[in-house]
């Protein structure tokens, strides 16, 4: 029994942190379920108009570019700088970075102008933010790059960004380019479920409201990808409707029956 896992999971319930999403527009709904299904407490403010006020009265801020656009980016700055002046954890999720000059200056801008706490992306996005080109054709990573990812290029993302890396996939990496680990939870059921990269960024985000950013991404993790497993092995489960609705049951169980089923290395 993993102690420092139910004492993280039972520390965000207590809290039940606000996390200010300005997220992708597909997955909004599943984010925010999410996050409530799991004990914290969503709010989707996306309008550059209100995000700096948002953040302020947030515990935690998740940074997805999903589905961004001039107003997005506008937003996210905003709201940026003003966790950045309440010292509330920042996590910016990348998506589809390598796909467009678009998002690449957008990222480049974010990450430049904000203090991001923890970056979670594939294995494309992480290794395109540490400066190597990949070719996707979509979101979705680089397959047969994704056995090649070894910790040295996760640690040389956290350190060139000083910040906590967080790759998903296969297996999933965190470091902060000293201390590291691996999870090996999780099923391909997940790669079928749009959101499932972002609904893990949001978790990530309410755990650093409570813990540091390193364990805060290994049990963001490591949750999404117990609810995926448990899911993806329920009777009751079958097909991918179903699977999704599963997430969100798992997400509910105690903190024990969750930390039973995690591992990592």
């Amino acid at each position: 029994m993993d102690e420092n896992f139910i004492s993280a999971i039972t520390a965000m319930r207590e809290k039940r942190p606000l996390v200010h999403c300005i997220t992708n527009y597909v997955t909004a709904g599943d984010t925010a379920n999410m996050l409530l299904a799991a004990g914290a407490s969503p709010i989707m403010a996306d309008d550059p108009a209100e995000t700096s006020e948002i953040s302020a009265r947030a515990d935690a801020l998740v940074l997805n570019m999903g589905t961004l656009s001039e107003r997005h980016i506008e937003a996210m700055l905003k709201a940026g700088a003003s966790a950045n002046q309440k010292g509330i954890p920042i996590v910016l999720d990348p998506v589809g970075v390598h796909l467009s000059e678009f998002r690449r200056a957008a990222a480049l801008k974010i990450i430049t102008e904000i203090n991001i706490t923890i970056l979670r992306g594939n294995i494309s996005e992480i290794l395109f933010m540490g400066g190597i080109p990949v070719e996707s054709r979509g979101v979705d990573s680089v397959n047969e790059r994704e056995s090649g990812l070894d910790l040295t290029a996760a640690a040389e993302v956290a350190q060139r960004y000083n910040c906590v890396c967080c790759v998903t996939g296969e297996k999933d990496i965190v470091t902060d380019g000293c201390e590291a680990a691996r999870l090996l939870n999780g099923c391909t059921a997940l790669k079928r479920v749009t959101g499932a990269g972002d609904m893990t960024s949001a978790l990530i985000a309410a755990f650093a409201a409570v813990s540091k950013p390193f364990s805060a991404a290994v049990c963001g993790t490591a949750f999404m990808g117990i609810c995926g497993e448990l899911s993806e092995y329920a009777p009751e489960c079958r097909y991918m409707g179903s699977f999704r609705a599963g997430l969100f049951d798992k997400a509910g169980m105690s903190a024990e029956e969750l930390a039973a089923h995690i591992r990592r290395e």
